[in-house]
């Protein structure tokens, strides 16, 4: 123990000094000479602020920018205020109406080089660098047009040295996210300015590494997070479109990408038309994304009933969705949560059963709650869950995962079943979770089991086996407690297990972003004795 922790001192220490000498170089003149390295090139590509669509939520009232007072925008913005980020990364340009005055707008843009000409360390942030740079070349109609020749000179030197440190930083951004938005901000600089050797090039063989890195054979991410491969997909599309858009052939790296991503995305959100709260998930509402995609041209297709981990049997009424993808590797585990063989049920568009979603807020022990199996439709044993976390630095990576041990999905007219287990509890407890789920479509009826395997002798363990609902859901328990009714708008389903008691507890739901409220589980508890446990449960609609 002594010496672990005489380890793990020194690469903290390590870890410290290299940060420390980071900044002394990042904020060096010989850094500054470094990055101030540019071409006086004229801008031959201006491309539109309509492709960021997908990626933008623009507001029916747009904003006038001679509404806002820009005199000492940047000397009173304290790092602290919240909006800090959001105001240095410009992408609130893209709310700006068109009527503004471009003397204004430029003007913000002036004295915002005049304050960061140089790298500053909070103004400077990757992601800022990469969306600012965006911002600015896609909304040239205000930022550009009409400028004098010093201004237009500062702006064209200010994007190609932004530019020069995404490329320096690249490789030092650890969040994948920040990765892609900086290829992209490369690439579209590349396009804009014509420069294909050193700004077009590069971002296309940075993009190479970085999808060779996050993306599996199948081209779904590594991480396994469905939040991640649309946030990909919509960042590669939008590549693709400044290609066509400045008259040059789309390289087939993008469009290798987009068409797996395309597949991943058919998959777990055309093909269910909801969104599956697993692995970092949260409610999204990708139909505005649906009729971006549709104005552009691009149709997905999957007809797959396994992929990515996750296996998805529906038809026109009915969407059944669990979980039975192994655990990431630590790395890209930042979004992944404990939730092994955990199940989702939609009928007519409404969640029956659901998980409780995703907290990404600054909450430590609302995000550790959201990672772990109680939070999913799944088994909990001892009240613990079926992987460890451990937290580095701002995230909570896998300590210890699991494997999928066996996995089958039939899928006939009159019958589903999707079947799986993993070894999540076997080194603790020695034993095997085990999952059958069947449905039978003529009668509306799904029947579960819960296997409970004992690969050595291990009694007296409790375990729970938890049902979300979202919070609008209304259950109530049958006066011989031998049921609990569930309505579901219009629907209404009896939910029943022999020889176990069931009772509803309350939960939390994570469902939207950063947020959370209180919803109800159905939840069935016991205690095994030294046997195998075989638990039965059923839903059938009444």
């Amino acid at each position: 123990m002594i010496l672990r922790n005489f380890l793990n001192f020194i690469v903290v220490l390590i870890e410290n000094i290299n940060k420390n000498l980071r900044k002394v170089y990042l904020n060096s003149n010989f850094y500054e000479k470094k990055i101030s390295k540019i071409f006086y090139k004229e801008l031959i590509y201006r491309p539109s602020p309509h492709l960021l669509s997908s990626l933008i939520k623009y507001q029916t009232q747009k904003i006038n920018v001679n509404d806002i007072s820009a005199e000492n925008l940047w000397e009173t913005t304290s790092i602290n205020n919240k909006h800090f980020k959001r105001l240095n990364n410009f992408y609130w340009f893209f709310t700006l109406d068109l009527k503004s005055s471009k003397k204004n707008t430029q003007k913000i843009i002036s004295d915002w080089i005049r304050k960061n000409f140089k790298y500053n360390s909070e103004t400077w942030k990757f992601d800022s660098t990469s969306k600012r740079i965006i911002a600015w070349l896609s909304n040239h109609n205000l930022t550009m047009d009409e400028a004098n020749k010093d201004y237009l000179n500062a702006f064209n030197i200010m994007i190609q040295k932004q530019t020069n440190h995404l490329i320096n930083e690249i490789d030092n951004s650890k969040k994948f996210n920040d990765k892609i938005i900086g290829c992209a901000a490369i690439i579209l600089v590349g396009l804009s300015y014509k420069d294909e050797k050193k700004y077009l090039s590069y971002g296309l063989s940075l993009l190479k590494k970085i999808s060779n890195s996050i993306f599996d054979n199948y081209g779904f991410t590594k991480s396994r997070s469905i939040k991640q491969l649309v946030f990909h997909l919509k960042y590669l599309i939008l590549m693709r479109e400044w290609f066509k858009e400045a008259q040059i052939e789309t390289p087939d790296l993008i469009n290798e990408i987009i068409f797996y991503l395309g597949q991943g995305y058919a998959f777990t959100w055309q093909n269910v038309k909801s969104d599956i709260l697993m692995n970092g998930n949260n409610i999204s509402d990708n139909k505005e994304f649906d009729h971006y995609l549709k104005r552009f041209g691009y149709r997905f297709k999957n007809e797959n009933k396994e992929f990515g981990g996750y296996a998805i049997l529906n038809d026109k009424k009915i969407s059944i969705v669990m979980d039975v993808g192994q655990s990431p590797y630590s790395n890209f585990s930042s979004e992944y949560q404990s939730g092994s063989l955990s199940f989702e049920i939609i009928s007519n568009g409404k969640k029956l059963i659901t998980n409780c979603g995703y907290y990404d807020g600054k909450n430590n022990q609302l995000i550790q709650l959201s990672k772990s199996t109680a939070t999913h439709s799944t088994l909990v044993i001892d009240d613990n869950s079926s992987c460890k976390f451990k937290k580095k630095k701002e995230d909570y990576l896998l300590k210890n995962g699991l494997k999928i041990l066996k996995k089958n999905i039939v899928f006939e007219k009159n019958y589903w079943k999707i079947s799986s287990s993993h070894d999540g509890y076997m080194k603790k407890y020695n034993v095997i979770h085990e999952r059958d789920i069947e449905y039978y479509p003529e009668k509306s009826k799904f029947c579960g089991t819960d296997k409970i395997i004992f690969k050595k002798s291990n009694s007296n363990l409790k375990f729970d086996i938890r049902f979300h609902l979202e919070p609008n859901i209304k259950l109530m328990k049958t006066q011989d407690n031998k049921a609990i009714l569930i309505e579901l708008d219009e629907e209404g389903w009896k939910f029943t297990c022999d020889n176990y008691d069931i009772n509803i507890d309350n939960g939390l739901y994570f469902g939207i972003k950063n947020s959370y409220t209180q919803n109800q589980n159905i939840f069935i508890s016991g205690i095994t004795n030294n046997k195998n446990e075989n638990i039965t449960w059923q839903l059938n609609k009444i």
